[in-house]
């Protein structure tokens, strides 16, 4: 096993997925777990020096804070 990012992208990787899936069954709370994949992939940019997933990185939680923050607690639209 490779500790090359001080694990900092394996906990990035388990953040992502677990927030993948929680997002998959509609759950608000995919949101703040993916803010927690982003801050640490913003690390592994850091620790890599790639301003590109640095970058990336810093969008895609602003885009999960922008979600979170206009989740609605409307009942979701009955299947057609």
């Amino acid at each position: 096993m490779s500790f090359n990012y001080f694990g900092v992208d394996w906990f990035a990787m388990a953040f992502t997925l677990c927030a993948i899936y929680l997002l998959g069954d509609k759950k608000r709370a995919g949101f703040v777990v993916m803010i927690c994949g982003n801050s640490c992939w913003i690390a592994v940019g850091y620790l890599s020096s790639s301003l590109a997933m640095m970058i990336a990185n810093v969008v895609f939680l602003a885009m999960n804070l922008r979600g979170y923050l206009r989740w609605s607690s409307q009942e979701p639209d009955a299947a057609v």
